[in-house]
């Protein structure tokens, strides 16, 4: 009886870890590498991450916002689609780059290729206070 409840507890662990990575915007297709993170204590305790992320071809995530962070990306391999507030839909590639201040509201991020895979280096600045994905309804 032991095994069996633990094995549920692992079984709802994975799941809730799944739901959870859903609702930070980590949707199918993507994969995270965390290269760097801090605090920076001397800038009222923000943490500064970078992280290299790859999106497989096709894929894309719901639209939503980063409430505490700036946010900037630097397309190295491939095409991204992106929409940031009231900008246009913009499609980058290679050496270009894209900003999300606080809040805005990200309608588009997508690899812009249904055969190719994209990767772009991401650097934030984030207040630890706030959440790090809302998605929209």
């Amino acid at each position: 009886m032991k095994n069996i409840a633990s094995h549920a507890a692992v079984g709802a662990l994975a799941s809730l870890a799944t739901v959870l990575a859903l609702a930070q915007g980590q949707s199918g297709g993507l994969r995270q590498t965390e290269l760097f993170k801090t605090t920076m204590n001397d800038v009222s305790g923000r943490i500064l991450s970078v992280r290299v992320l790859e999106r497989e071809a096709g894929s894309g995530s719901l639209p939503h916002r980063h409430p505490g962070s700036h946010t900037v990306g630097y397309i190295l391999e491939g095409s991204y689609e992106t929409k940031i507030g009231d900008e246009p839909l913009r499609k980058l590639g290679p050496g270009e780059v894209f900003y999300e201040a606080p809040n805005a509201l990200h309608a588009v991020s997508r690899n812009g290729s249904t055969t190719q895979k994209v990767r772009y280096l991401v650097v934030q600045v984030s207040d630890p206070s706030k959440p790090a994905t809302v998605q929209e309804p």
